[in-house]
């Protein structure tokens, strides 16, 4: 499958696949009654269940009814710990949990994850737009990692959704730290750009078009508002709108570094000399290196607009990388 295929595929949990295999773990897990060899293929379809669509309820269900099934108490800790990861939850919360069992607690555990933090954007939004819901969501978001690309994806689809009800100020911030910490959300980026468009924001526009083509080389946004900008101008005396200049992109391109790694820290190796510091370029190879893959992108872009050919490689490079996880 080629990378834009898969990364398309990956923004679109599988849901008909999921329940396929879901069906399938639930025959295993009757049929295990008798036979317990049966037990380790309802995991296999239950683990495949919450590969192909994570969004399900159902699919978390089986999987952690089959590990205490078991009683392989560390996996049903693991699927847990999974699940509160996609949820934005701290998984540290659950190290609260150390020595009690989990043959008891697991189950009422993961419903009440589920009934306060629905997985369908429709259940959340009904539930978050009671009174108070979405200042309490939006204190909470603030604060939450979304470097997981199934809480990246669940959380856009939630920015959707206050998008829908008004709240553009709040999609705008939110969302920016969504793709700053995984920008390979090429959805995301345009929707964003078409808000900033609507809203005559053309420069912020004209950035975000520009990331998702930059993900997703099959679009065209950033072209096609090139073009609509164009066809307005053209004989009817409106202003004239260039393309962002090299030090607005930059701007730009440092914002989105800093909502990815807010510290910005430099660390030096150690057989390094004291005050002596990584180039940027050799910076962003080592953050590529330690799989921080965002903060890398953005340095190398940054650079890349600078003229940087090293640099533009190199976020070549990482963008596959992203685009193939």
């Amino acid at each position: 499958m080629a990378t834009t295929d898969l990364g398309s595929s990956l923004q679109h949990p599988r849901r008909s696949l999921g329940n396929r295999h879901r069906s399938q773990a639930e025959k295993f897990l009757k049929l295990s009654t008798n036979d317990k060899s049966n037990i380790s293929w309802a995991e296999q379809s239950a683990r495949q269940a919450v590969l192909h669509d994570f969004t399900h309820p159902d699919n978390w269900r089986i999987l952690l009814t089959i590990k205490l099934e078991s009683e392989d108490f560390t996996g049903a800790r693991a699927v847990l710990d999974e699940l509160f990861l996609i949820l934005g939850r701290d998984p540290n919360l659950l190290s609260q949990l150390d020595g009690v069992e989990l043959k008891k607690s697991a189950i009422n555990l993961l419903e009440a994850a589920l009934s306060i933090d629905p997985l369908d954007p429709d259940s959340w939004w009904e539930l978050t737009s009671q009174e108070g819901g979405i200042v309490e969501f939006l204190q909470r978001t603030r604060n939450l990692d979304f470097t997981d690309q199934r809480a990246n994806i669940l959380f856009s689809r939630r920015m959707e959704r206050l998008l829908a009800d008004g709240y553009e100020d709040e999609y705008l911030e939110l969302t920016r730290k969504l793709l700053a910490q995984r920008p390979s959300n090429h959805e995301a980026w345009k929707k964003m750009g078409q808000l900033h468009e609507r809203r005559n924001e053309f420069d912020q526009a004209w950035f975000c078009y520009d990331q998702a083509q930059t993900h997703s080389t099959s679009l065209t946004s950033r072209d096609d508002f090139k073009i609509r900008m164009e066809s307005l101008i053209d004989g009817k005396g409106k202003i004239a709108w260039k393309t962002p200049d090299i030090a607005d992109r930059v701007e730009f391109l440092t914002r989105m570094q800093i909502l990815a790694n807010p510290t910005l820290e430099i660390p030096k190796d150690e057989d390094e000399k004291e005050g002596d510091e990584l180039s940027e370029i050799d910076y962003a190879r080592k953050l590529f290196t330690e799989e921080r893959l965002s903060e890398a992108f953005f340095i190398c872009r940054r650079l890349a607009a600078e003229g940087d050919s090293e640099a533009k490689s190199l976020a070549e490079k990482i963008r596959e990388v992203m685009n193939s996880e």
